[in-house]
């Protein structure tokens, strides 16, 4: 279970480190910038927020030795968590969240909210106490007990008259209360002649139901919509920042070229993170591949974590003060964004997440009139292809194309930081950074919410959002798509037996980022710590997931039953043969090219830190470009994701 803070908390009178030395924060500059006095030397320095780090860092980034690069992040990863494990956790966050959205909290209030749960306020205050050190809902995972973790402790007949009592009681239009179900438990058992069940085992039962289902089954549909479906319109609770997050992608109007050849390769893919309170653009992600979970995940770790190292990717010597966990996501009912692990992350750092429903094009206004503002923009830049054909009449997108990839990634960030941030905007009648820094600092008339909490571990909140699987560890190492990976990390997994079941294999968490497969992710579940593991034969080229999946579509269409890791890799030598012949030729071609070029520029990046190295991919999104009329948009209709993960 992870013990390290997810996030550091920084207030007036904190203590932190700062490029190795401790200091006490004696004033908040500005949303990004604070004082803070050296605690040895009485020196008081200027900070950045994202020169900050924990008091105590031990438990983030974990080591096999000295020199090994191999250690990527530690604590226990969000899949290795048994479901009814998580259950309990979501309970528990349930019961403690009115205290933690309440800054005058009470203890009558406290106590009335441990009644209303079945538990002593002692226990509520030790879950707050739990969760607010460690920023994440896993930090209310139970501790292991005596009894296999998942089973009922009750007899079966027990089990059967409680669940009869929820079913016709509790979950009935006439809403009995946990109390009358209690009791109806307790005198079906004393006619049976039982012992009946402690109290508070029937309240678990019913907690175990879902409060959607419940409202649902006792004849409050209209309460459920409007609880757990989306907002309508405008969004009345996102009255301060990182209340109520959009994110939504669409194709950008323009044409990009080839680094190498300077020739059209097609319309890139955005997508974008808006923080509905003050309209700034808190995270981007942009791509020649539409839209994924990968990108999902990509775009809402963006607009989590600080954007100092990413703009200087960029070569942009802009500044972008924004980061934090959202409180609520709002997106697109798309199947990447219906995924289990976006939703368990989310669930992990305390987000809610809310799908637009299907054919309500009026959800998520706010995104998609920010999409449009940087569709004006972009139809500006050579290449545009604009909105319609009768717009573009007697335009050639592809013979006026100029920019590259990363040309129209700087471009539309420059746009974002520099020029949509800075201008007075059409609703809020101020900068949306302006908004922004009152609703951090506050003012003569309000107070600020104070800086966001900063990532402690920004490469385990990455790895949280990129795709897993299930894999044995066996003497050649990890074979995953027929690929094998190795590193001496695994050793001591070889051949190990399922510990609930001796007779089957042991199998262990693997992440990977399908841009970049020449390594994989292995989470090590006695250190609770990821490691990278490369291909076990290091001289294959880094290659991606769709290389991968084209090549063994071609493999298949050769009719071989008998495909290995060589027949593989040589497919791929030859498809990229074919590419460089025909990349002047194709646009399909070069399109190609530029994805492994991308692959390779990560292959040879640092092991991944998304704030050391950021990722190509992990890029831009639009905005508004001077004080327009930002409900005309977005003019790009919303498409489906591709399940590229």
């Amino acid at each position: 279970m992870m013990t390290a803070p997810a996030f550091l908390s920084v207030t007036t009178g904190s203590v932190v480190m700062a490029n190795a030395r401790t200091y006490r924060v004696t004033h908040l500059l500005d949303s990004a910038t604070l004082l803070a006095k050296d605690v040895d030397t009485g020196e008081v320095n200027r900070l950045h927020a994202h020169e900050l780090q924990p008091l105590h860092d031990e438990n983030v980034v974990g080591s096999v030795e000295d020199g090994d690069d191999t250690d990527v992040a530690k604590g226990k990863d969000l899949a290795a968590f048994e479901d009814e494990d998580w259950k309990v956790a979501r309970q528990r966050f349930a019961a403690i969240r009115p205290l933690l959205e309440d800054p005058f909290r009470t203890r009558h209030k406290a106590e009335a909210i441990a009644t209303d749960n079945g538990v002593h306020v002692a226990t509520l205050y030790q879950w707050l106490k739990e969760y607010q050190d460690a920023g994440h809902i896993s930090a209310l995972i139970p501790a292991p007990r005596g009894r296999k973790r998942g089973t009922r402790g009750l007899e079966k007949k027990l089990e059967v008259i409680i669940n009869g009592a929820i079913e016709d009681l509790y979950l009935s239009r006439q809403r009995y209360k946990p109390g009358d179900v209690i009791a109806a438990v307790q005198a079906q058992c004393k006619q049976a002649g039982l012992t009946p069940p402690h109290p508070n085992t029937v309240r678990n039962r019913i907690r175990e139901i879902s409060m959607r289902e419940a409202l649902r089954r006792r004849g409050l549909r209209d309460k459920a919509r409007d609880t757990y479906t989306p907002l309508r319109g405008a969004f009345p609770n996102a009255d301060f920042p990182l209340a109520v997050v959009q994110v939504d992608h669409t194709p950008a109007d323009i044409i990009v070229v080839d680094e190498e050849h300077r020739l059209a390769l097609g319309r890139p893919w955005m997508t974008l993170a808006i923080d509905v309170f003050s309209r700034m653009i808190v995270g981007v992600a942009v791509s020649m591949e539409k839209p994924s979970a990968v990108s999902v995940g990509l775009c809402v770790a963006n607009a989590i974590l600080p954007k100092n190292d990413y703009l200087a990717q960029l070569e942009l010597g802009l500044e972008w003060p924004v980061w934090g966990k959202m409180r609520v996501l709002h997106t697109d009912n798309a199947k990447e964004f219906r995924g289990k692990m976006l939703r368990r992350a989310c669930e992990q750092y305390g987000i809610d997440l809310h799908l637009r429903p299907v054919k309500l094009p009026h959800y998520g206004g706010h995104i998609e009139r920010y999409m449009g503002t940087a569709a004006n923009e972009i139809r500006k830049l050579p290449g545009a292809t604009f909105s319609n054909t009768r717009q573009r009449h007697g335009y050639n997108s592809e013979k006026e194309s100029a920019l590259t990839l990363r040309e129209f990634e700087q471009y539309l960030v420059e746009f974002i930081v520099g020029v949509y941030h800075q201008r007075p905007h059409s609703e809020l009648k101020m900068p949306p950074l302006r908004k922004w820094q009152l609703g951090i600092l506050g003012d003569s008339s309000q107070p600020g919410l104070g800086m966001p909490p900063i990532p402690t571990d920004p490469m385990r909140l990455k790895l949280d959002f990129l795709p897993l699987y299930s894999r044995s560890v066996q003497r050649y190492g990890i074979q995953l798509d027929g690929i094998n990976y190795y590193h001496e990390v695994l050793n001591p997994w070889i051949g190990a037996k399922d510990p609930k079941n001796a007779s089957r294999a042991r199998t262990f968490i693997v992440r990977r980022d399908p841009r970049d497969i020449s390594r994989i992710y292995f989470f090590d579940p006695e250190s609770e710590i990821y490691y990278t593991v490369p291909y076990r034969d290091p001289t294959h080229p880094a290659i991606s997931v769709w290389e991968l999946r084209e090549a063994s579509r071609r493999i298949r269409e050769e009719g071989l039953r008998h495909v290995n890791e060589d027949v593989i890799f040589e497919t791929i030598d030859r498809m990229r043969e074919r590419v460089e012949q025909a990349v002047k030729k194709t646009k399909q071609a070069r399109r190609q090219k530029t994805r492994i070029a991308t692959t390779q520029k990560l292959a040879h990046a640092p092991d991944i830190d998304p704030i050391k190295s950021p990722d190509p991919l992990s890029t831009v999104e639009p905005a508004s470009i001077d004080a327009v009329d930002d409900n005309d948009i977005f003019s790009q209709p919303i498409e489906p994701f591709d399940d590229d993960a």
